[in-house]
């Protein structure tokens, strides 16, 4: 049994009561989750580096054939293991996740051992942040109010990178972050749960 199978709508914890709807639901695209999030191409660059020196030194002591190939041997061991067990953090962190926008509310579900669903009410947010990637994804972070503290190792890798002391819930690596971004300000800009004056500073933060 998927442990998701009791969600009486996928994402979310509890049928949506009258008057909210979904706008848009997404999760990492597992690919550039293994980029950004995991660092797959730069611990590849490192044991690319690793191979190279250790080839090097091999044959410059005089190493060939099989001796040359069992110098590389344990360096080239530790990277299939190394990026096997990053590209598999990827995918279950991808196949785990789901993030829901509604009218009122952005709905983030994450966790690979620990399944977690977090609510949050569009009078938490503040501004959010738009950082695009080379590969038409993107990271939408957002800034919650001072009373709205969150954990960076409990939301990981859902949180903006480096901001340990006001992390940030973060949809990572989704795809056309774009419309997502927009999708996001209108919606809080029009939402029934703030007052005008603050979803228009709001807005006006927003990318």
């Amino acid at each position: 049994m998927n442990e998701h199978e009791f969600e009486p709508v996928p994402g979310l914890p509890a049928v949506l009561p009258q008057g909210e709807r979904i706008l848009w639901q997404g999760a990492p695209v597992r690919r550039a989750l293994a980029r950004h999030a995991f660092h797959v191409r730069g611990v590849s660059l490192y044991f690319a580096a690793l191979l190279f020196w250790h080839g090097f030194s091999a044959g410059a002591s005089g190493a060939q054939g099989s001796q040359w190939l069992a110098a590389l041997a344990p360096t080239l061991l530790g990277a299939v293991i190394g990026l096997g067990i990053l590209q598999l953090l990827a995918w279950l962190n991808a196949c785990s996740t789901l993030y829901t926008l509604t009218n009122r509310r952005l709905v983030m579900r994450f966790g690979v051992a620990i399944p977690m669903t977090v609510n949050i009410p569009f009078s938490r947010l503040e501004a959010a942040d738009l950082r695009e990637h080379g590969d038409r994804t993107g990271d939408l972070a957002l800034t919650l109010g001072a009373d709205s503290r969150i954990s960076y190792l409990v939301f990981w890798p859902h949180v903006r990178p480096w901001h340990f002391a006001c992390a940030q819930p973060t949809l990572r690596a989704i795809a056309e972050p774009g419309r997502v971004a927009d999708l996001l300000r209108q919606a809080a800009v029009g939402s029934t749960v703030e007052t005008s004056g603050t979803a228009s500073e709001w807005a006006s933060s927003a990318p």
